[in-house]
Order: C-alpha cells, then sequence, then structure tokens
C-alpha cells in the first residue's frame, strides 16, 4: 500500500550575503541590513530525499510534484496554471551542423503563458496568497507581466504591471486581457521599477520584482530538478542560459545543492554558462574582469528584452555558480542572435524567443572556440515563445551554419 504523500519541508529565510534569519510565515523582501536578495533555506537529508524520490511517481506532471522543496504550506493554496513539466528536445539537426554529439534544447515556451516566468509566478504567488497579500505589482521586460497578471487573475488578485514602452503590443494586450492595471514606461526595466516604487506603496503592493522577494527563485529552480529527471538521476555537463536577471541559472545552481543533500547527486555540477546580449552585457563584463558584483551596464541597447537588464539583483550569486562550476560568461552581436534564432526554428521547429537565439548564437561562438567538448552533454535554454513579439524582431538572418 502506498504511503500517504507527505507536505512541504519545512523551512527557514536568510539572506543570501550576510545569513540574517528572518520569519518563514511572513513576507519577506530584502535584507534590511545589506540590501541582498533573501533566501529559502530547507531542512534536506539523505533519509528525506528518499522519501521525495519514492513519492515522485504518484504527483501530478508539472513543477508542483516537487512541491516538498517548495514553500507553499497547503495543498489548497497552490495557484496553478499547469505550469512546469517542460520538455527537453533533441537537437540532433542542429548539433550535427555545429559539430555536438549531445545538444538538448529544454524548452519553456511551452509554460502558460509562453515562457518560463509561469513557474516563478506560480510559487511567488501561491505562497503569497497564503500568507494573506491580495495586491501585487511588477516591473517586467513582458513575459513575467503577462505571468504574474495570469495568476492573479487565477487568484482573483489585483496586479499592477509596469513594462517598457517599446516590450511589443501582444504582451501589453495580454496583461490587459488578464485584467491587470498596466503602465508603459520610457526607458528600461530599471526605470519600469522606480516608477514603480514611485507609485505604489509596498507596504500594501507585494513587490514581485526579480529577486526582491524569495519565492519566485523557487519556481525557477523546479527547472534544475526536472534535468535531473531528463536525464535518468544525472545532470548535463553544461548548460547555457541567456542571462537578464539570471534567477533561471541561480535557481538551477540553488537545485542543485538541494538535491546533493537529499543524497541525488554527487558534488559535481554542469559548467553554468551565462549567455548576454553585447548591448547589455553587465555579467560578462565583471567576469571577464574578475569582478565579485557587476557595475550597471550604461546605456543599454538589445532587441532581446529580456537581456536589457542593465543591473542584475543577483549578480554576485551569478558570477558566483559561474566560477564554482568553471563556466563562463559571453555575449553574442545583435546580427548573431538574429542567426541563431533562425537556426534553432529551421533546426528544430522550435519558434524560440529573442533570448533563445542568443544562447543558439553563444553555443556557435564557443564551438568555434573549441571551449565546448564534442561530446559534451549540452543543455541550451529557450526561455519563452517566439509569438509574442512584433515582425520587425525577426530581419531576414543570411549566415548559414
Amino acid at each position: 500500500m502506498t504511503a500517504p504523500l507527505k507536505g512541504p519541508l519545512a523551512y527557514e529565510l536568510r539572506c543570501s550575503w550576510c545569513s540574517r534569519a528572518f520569519p518563514s510565515d511572513e513576507p519577506a523582501h530584502f535584507c534590511p541590513d545589506c540590501n541582498r536578495p533573501i533566501l529559502v533555506r530547507y531542512r534536506l537529508t539523505v533519509e528525506v530525499g528518499d522519501e521525495i524520490r519514492s513519492q515522485l511517481h504518484a504527483e501530478r506532471a508539472g513543477l508542483w510534484r516537487f512541491r516538498r522543496v517548495l514553500p507553499v504550506r497547503n495543498r489548497d493554496s497552490v495557484i496553478s496554471l499547469g505550469e512546469g513539466g517542460t520538455p527537453l528536445v533533441p537537437a540532433k539537426h542542429l548539433g550535427t551542423h555545429l559539430g555536438l554529439a549531445n545538444l538538448w534544447i529544454k524548452d519553456e515556451s511551452l509554460n502558460p503563458t509562453g515562457s518560463f516566468k509561469a513557474r516563478g509566478m506560480s510559487v511567488a504567488i501561491s505562497r503569497a496568497y497564503e500568507l494573506g497579500i491580495r495586491r501585487f505589482c511588477v516591473p517586467s521586460a513582458g513575459n513575467a507581466a503577462g505571468a504574474a497578471a495570469a495568476y492573479c487573475a487565477v487568484a482573483g488578485c489585483e496586479i499592477r504591471v509596469y513594462m517598457p514602452s517599446d516590450s511589443g503590443e501582444a504582451f501589453f494586450s495580454e496583461c490587459r486581457a488578464y485584467g491587470a492595471e498596466v503602465s508603459a514606461v520610457d526607458g528600461t526595466i530599471a526605470h519600469c521599477g522606480a516608477r514603480m516604487r514611485q507609485e505604489c506603496d509596498l507596504n500594501e503592493w507585494f513587490d514581485l520584482s526579480t529577486l526582491k522577494e524569495p519565492f519566485r527563485l523557487e519556481g525557477k529552480k523546479t527547472m534544475g530538478y526536472e534535468l535531473w529527471e531528463d536525464f535518468g538521476g544525472t545532470l548535463p555537463d553544461v548548460i547555457i542560459y541567456p542571462t537578464g536577471g539570471g534567477t533561471g541559472l541561480i535557481g538551477m545552481w540553488k537545485a542543485f545543492d538541494e538535491m546533493e543533500q537529499l543524497g541525488w547527486i554527487d558534488s559535481h555540477r554542469p559548467r553554468m554558462i551565462s549567455v548576454q546580449a553585447e548591448g547589455c552585457a553587465p555579467i560578462v563584463r565583471a567576469f571577464e574582469s574578475g569582478e565579485k558584483v557587476a557595475a550597471s551596464f550604461p546605456n543599454p541597447q538589445t532587441d532581446a528584452l529580456g537581456l536589457r537588464v542593465p543591473s542584475a539583483i543577483g549578480d554576485f550569486l551569478i558570477l558566483r555558480a559561474l566560477r564554482d562550476s568553471s563556466g563562463l560568461a559571453i555575449s553574442v552581436s545583435e546580427e548573431e542572435w538574429h542567426n541563431g534564432s533562425s537556426w534553432i526554428a529551421d533546426d528544430t521547429g522550435i519558434f524560440a524567443c529573442p533570448e533563445g537565439g542568443v544562447a543558439v548564437a553563444a553555443l556557435k561562438k564557443l564551438q568555434d572556440r573549441e571551449l565546448v567538448a564534442p561530446t559534451a552533454r549540452i543543455v541550451l535554454f529557450n526561455t519563452g515563445t517566439g509569438f509574442k513579439y512584433p515582425p520587425s524582431t525577426w530581419p531576414n538572418a543570411t549566415a548559414q551554419l
């Protein structure tokens, strides 16, 4: 007889910089001592890991099958649209063209609302709702706003979203359709955040900004757990990740640490490779100069809007993961990622968001420079769908693989 499913694990909240502890049963934002992100820390053991593994088959598909290492206490509090469980697509033709024997694409475009942002918003809004919060606000390049608006619609909550005025009409229309209060702001996501803080009393509106609260990261980390499942209880050799705010990369790195504590993997980690656009590459600059934090990138310019993040709040966590994994950071030009978008569509049938094209272009540069082994098991991430972007985003690419 199958044992009853157990509930989520006990956790604590701690500052990622100074380790100060915070109550786990209250809403949490930045550490007031050092102005750094607060993270969720679970009580993990090998015995708990054995329990979770034995019950995974009994859980429904999607990210909530890992709910024992997610922060929502009550199953009835989960606000879900079926997020997670995205396919790991073998990219055989693309791999052949690049001279790579083992290439896969983790296709996050098949999440609800069309991007990986659904993972984080499902978990963050579920836990905040469980804590009694009913009003939310968020600055976004587009996809996070759409995801936040959708999950707030399910929960019956208010949501204010702030997006750059050039984000594209599809993003604005999507958010309005979900009933969000939408503001267009001239400038980057940093300007959107400043405008949001002017207009929203954060004692009344819960700030869902990247890493300003600890729970979106918990949803993003499930991509790492899914890779472990996809590879039959192991991990790939290399992960190539398009990086704006970087929560996906930070989240996966956190998942790998948790899985080691659970006894599922050893201390070996994939090489983490962060990819940015040349017109906005603060992580690349910091990595190449040996810095522990990244200075704000002046006058950021790229049509890959999710990467137009001049200053990543989790910069030190991204850089630490890159260095600890013997990884690296690399940037690509606008022309290169336009070509990458064409290649991924033509060779895999995936109509990727610009950030997916950035990842493909970076992989080609890495291969050309012999920075990845031809036989390595490589996963690159397409973080969203290309269907939300205007036709002008996709100029005809002419370069051949």
